[in-house]
């Protein structure tokens, strides 16, 4: 038996290996606090979010973060424990924010909505598996203003991508 790709399933493929590229693009450049990237691949998360439902953008998500990790080799490192529970609750709070009733929230507030439960997952799980010390708290007012800040970058971009190459439901 043999399965036939569709173009919307061309598109995934497509859009999933240039999430994956961004986030080893990403992780080339220096960052000021360990940490802080601008989560740029999350604009794609969103696009395919909006194009294809929360579970195809949980699916992107999470082939990111395990194909990234195993071309970066990080994968089952610290790094990675961090990127995959920042994933989990980023892609949990779409789940949830996806049920509300309403119109959603559209590009940017998904995005705002998943940067931020990225970090707060993240730090969460840094404080419990790697750095026992609740000093660690003093860091996240700083992190999570930054996670806000290129949420709505990110947001806005993937908004422009969707009305770029529709449809998506912005």
């Amino acid at each position: 038996m043999q399965l036939q790709a569709t173009r919307e399933d061309h598109r995934i493929a497509w859009l999933a290996a240039l999430a994956i590229s961004i986030h080893i693009l990403e992780s080339a450049f220096p960052s000021p606090l360990p940490g802080l990237k601008p989560g740029l691949a999350n604009v794609i998360t969103i696009a395919v979010l909006l194009q294809f439902g929360w579970r195809t953008a949980a699916w992107v998500s999470m082939l990111r973060v395990i194909c990234g990790s195993l071309l970066l080799g990080t994968f089952l490192s610290p790094t990675f424990m961090l990127s995959a529970g920042g994933t989990v609750c980023s892609i949990s709070i779409l789940w949830l924010a996806g049920r509300l009733p309403g119109e959603g929230f559209g590009a940017i507030g998904y995005s705002v909505l998943a940067a931020l439960a990225h970090m707060t997952g993240q730090f969460v799980l840094a404080r419990l598996l790697f750095i026992p010390h609740a000093a660690i708290w003093h860091l996240f007012p700083v992190m999570l203003t930054a996670a806000l800040l290129f949420g709505i970058v990110s947001g806005i971009i993937a908004r422009t991508m969707c009305s770029e190459y529709p449809p998506c439901k912005t």
